[in-house]
């Protein structure tokens, strides 16, 4: 029942993603964009931890 429900999530988010891009491309394009500035900030704020712990944590 669980994979099911898996399976009919995972469709019922591309089915949205598809109408998100196929009605509306630049508005997709700022979710795309925003999306990508989130991972990067992420990224940034690991390394900046690691580079903080291989100070010596000061």
């Amino acid at each position: 029942m669980a994979v099911n429900s898996k399976k009919i999530a995972v469709y019922v988010v591309v089915v949205f993603v598809l109408y998100v891009i196929i009605t509306d491309p630049a508005k997709a394009a700022d979710y795309v964009q925003i999306a990508f500035e989130g991972i990067s900030d992420a990224a940034k704020s690991v390394g900046d931890f690691f580079t903080w712990l291989a100070d010596g944590a000061k």
